[in-house]
C-alpha cells in the first residue's frame, strides 16, 4: 500500500467515525434518558419555546445516525464491507443527519411575521 492522498483521506474518514458515533449517541443519552433538552433543535444557539415537543425526533435522528455509524465501524473492522460500501454509507449518514437536524431546527422555530407599525 502506497501512502498517498486517497489513503490519508480514507483513514481520516474512518477515524472520524469514532468521535461522531460517540457524540451522537451521547446526545441520545442526554435527550432520552437524562431529559436534558438544551441541545434539541437549536437555531443560532437558541432552543425552541417548547424543546420537549421536539425531543423524541432529535433523539431518533441521533440514535439512527449513531447506530448506522457503529454498524459501519464494525463492518470495516470485521472486513465485511468493502471501501465503496462503507464510505458511501458513512457519507450518506453524516449528510442526512445534518440535513435532518437542520429541518428539525427550522420546524421548531417558526417564522413569525411582524406587523407593520401604524
Amino acid at each position: 500500500m502506497v501512502f498517498d492522498v486517497n489513503v490519508a483521506m480514507t483513514w481520516l474518514l474512518f477515524l472520524a467515525l469514532f468521535p461522531i458515533a460517540f457524540f451522537w449517541l451521547r446526545r441520545v443519552w442526554r435527550i432520552a434518558i437524562r431529559r436534558d433538552f438544551s441541545e434539541v433543535a437549536l437555531r443560532r444557539g437558541e432552543s425552541p419555546p417548547h424543546p420537549e415537543r421536539y425531543a423524541p425526533y432529535a433523539a431518533a435522528i441521533n440514535l439512527l445516525g449513531g447506530i448506522v455509524v457503529i454498524y459501519v465501524i464494525v463492518g470495516v473492522l470485521t472486513a465485511s464491507m468493502d471501501y465503496q460500501t462503507w464510505s458511501s454509507a458513512a457519507g450518506i449518514t453524516i449528510w442526512l443527519k445534518i440535513i435532518a437536524d437542520f429541518i428539525l431546527s427550522r420546524q421548531a422555530h417558526p417564522i413569525v411575521l411582524k406587523k407593520k407599525a401604524e
